[in-house]
C-alpha cells in the first residue's frame, strides 16, 4: 500500500469514528475516559497538535467544533451529563495509576 492510500484510509477512518461519536450522543465523554483512556476532548487536542506538527495553526475550540460536529458549548447543552461520584472516583483513580 502506498503512503497516499494509507493517509486517505486513515482519513475515511477518523471521519468514520467522529460520525460513531455523533451517533452516540449518550456516550459520555467520562465513560470514554474510564474505558478507553481517551475522549472527544483528547481527539480535539491530537488534531491541534496534528495541525501543528505540519505548521498549521488551528486553535483548539476549532479542533473541538470539528470533533463535536457542533461548539463544545452547544453539545454541552444538549448532551452532557452530570458524571456520577462512581464515575468521578474511577477516573481519579485511573489518573493517580498513571
Amino acid at each position: 500500500m502506498n503512503n497516499a492510500t494509507k493517509i486517505e484510509i486513515e482519513a475515511a477512518v477518523f471521519r468514520r469514528l467522529l460520525a460513531h461519536l455523533d451517533s452516540r450522543t449518550d456516550v459520555q465523554n467520562i465513560e470514554l475516559m474510564n474505558l478507553a483512556g481517551f475522549c472527544r476532548n483528547c481527539l480535539a487536542k491530537w488534531y491541534v497538535a496534528a495541525a501543528d506538527e505540519k505548521g498549521l495553526e488551528i486553535q483548539y475550540e476549532t479542533a473541538r467544533e470539528r470533533v463535536y460536529g457542533m461548539p463544545y458549548e452547544e453539545w454541552k447543552t444538549r448532551y452532557q451529563q452530570q458524571a456520577s461520584g462512581e464515575q468521578l472516583a474511577q477516573f481519579e483513580r485511573k489518573r493517580d495509576d498513571e
